[in-house]
């Protein structure tokens, strides 16, 4: 059964960092692409930033320059550090795998795989 469970969410203040943690089980992880969705009140559903499996890496434009995502094969542990946070950046941060046709895909439908998420909260 797969899971994913993510964590290192809270509530910070604009400028500050937060690193999101999502330790995935039940498959061979290195074999997927692994993503960072988030979903704000009221918003669609939109890709963060994705990681596949040969490290190709893609960010959507508004998280650029802040944003990292990495991962660590050994612990099954996807990661999404987030500096200089901006209150636009408050959502619900999901995690999710996926056999992908494309690289490093920022689309959901792509991703099998999701998990329960975790908040984020940036205060002015």
């Amino acid at each position: 059964q797969v899971q994913l469970v993510e964590s290192g969410g809270g509530s910070v203040q604009a400028g500050g960092s937060l690193r999101l943690s999502c330790v995935a089980s039940g498959y061979t992880y290195s074999s997927y692409c692994m993503g960072w969705f988030r979903q704000a009140p009221g918003k669609e559903r939109e890709g963060v930033a994705a990681i596949d499996s040969d490290g190709s890496t893609s960010y959507a434009d508004s998280v650029k320059g802040r944003f990292t995502i990495s991962q660590d094969n050994a612990k099954n542990t996807l990661y999404l550090q987030m500096n200089s946070l901006k209150p636009e950046d408050t959502a619900m941060y999901y995690c999710a795998a996926g056999v992908v046709v494309v690289t490093a895909t920022l689309e959901g439908p792509e991703y099998n795989y999701w998990g329960q998420g975790t908040q984020v909260t940036v205060s002015s």
